[in-house]
């Protein structure tokens, strides 16, 4: 299983594509239930793709119920209101529905930004 850390590495080498690895990461995340995975600290960089990784890991613990790494309640926010889907369209909606974890962190996602068909 992919480590948080590794999918940060991963997404930096291949922008174009984060979203295919993130959400492998939260499919892996959810089957194995491997706390390993999201339990070393990931090197701060990108202030929205750091928050918006610790968010999703936080969220997905909590899913889970099982209790968060310490470290993830040291990733700031962004210094910016961070719409990830990034329609003007759907700014409002995200607004309600983004969840907890991601509205602490100045994210805003969809209500089923984690969910997979």
């Amino acid at each position: 299983m992919t480590t948080l850390r590794e999918l940060k590495e991963q997404i930096l080498a291949d922008p174009k594509w984060w979203l295919i690895h993130f959400m492998d990461f939260v499919d892996d995340f959810r089957y194995y239930k491997d706390l390993q995975a999201v339990a070393e600290p990931f090197a701060l960089s990108d202030q929205k793709m750091d928050a918006l990784l610790a968010s999703m890991a936080e969220s997905l613990c909590d899913e889970m119920d099982i209790e968060p790494p310490e470290w993830l309640a040291e990733v700031p926010a962004c210094r910016e209101p961070y719409f990830v889907g990034e329609l003007e369209n759907l700014k409002a909606f995200s607004l309600v529905e983004s969840p907890l974890r991601f509205r602490i962190r100045k994210i805003f996602v969809l209500e089923n930004f984690l969910s997979r068909v």
